[in-house]
């Protein structure tokens, strides 16, 4: 089994993967009379394929125990898939970069701060939704669109926190 301990997610660390989502660190200007600012462009949306089209949706997840046990990771190779959480949960992160097999020394763990979410890339292995402390709601970017755009890998992942 694959032992990994979730650490803090940084801009950094995460850039192999995707996307962090996160308007404490963003670019932003003054829109609407200037009572709002718009942090613009955070991540880039990924929709391959014939057909594509961008969803969105919310998903409501459960928590996870700790330590977490994962069986497999997912990917999705015709988009992007992005999650963003609507009150500050945290949530656990497990990725791996993107190809036809999963390198057990590639795999990552992270946990975000609660204000941060992520953008997988297209083909990014990942995780199933692992919140942690309570429900959690999250707003979900994804592709829609003909094509099978769910793949599994089987790995055995157990993730603690730092």
């Amino acid at each position: 089994m694959l032992e990994l301990v979730a650490g803090p997610l940084t801009q950094e660390a995460f850039a192999p993967f995707g996307d962090i989502i996160d308007a404490r660190t963003s670019e932003h200007f003054p829109i609407n009379a200037g009572r709002t600012q718009r942090h613009h462009d955070l991540a880039q949306v990924e929709t391959l394929g014939e057909n594509a089209r961008s969803l969105i949706s919310i998903f409501v997840s459960q928590p996870i125990t700790l330590p977490l046990e994962l069986t497999f990771l997912e990917r999705h190779p015709l988009g992007s898939q992005a999650f963003m959480p609507l009150h500050e949960e945290r949530f656990i992160i497990v990725v791996a970069p993107p190809g036809d097999t999963i390198d057990p020394a590639d795999v990552r763990a992270f946990v975000t701060d609660g204000r941060q979410g992520v953008n997988y890339r297209a083909g990014t292995w990942h995780a199933i939704q692992s919140v942690l402390e309570r429900e959690g709601e999250f707003l979900v970017v994804d592709r829609g669109g003909d094509g099978n755009n769910c793949d599994e890998y089987p790995l055995d992942i157990r993730v603690t926190l730092a």
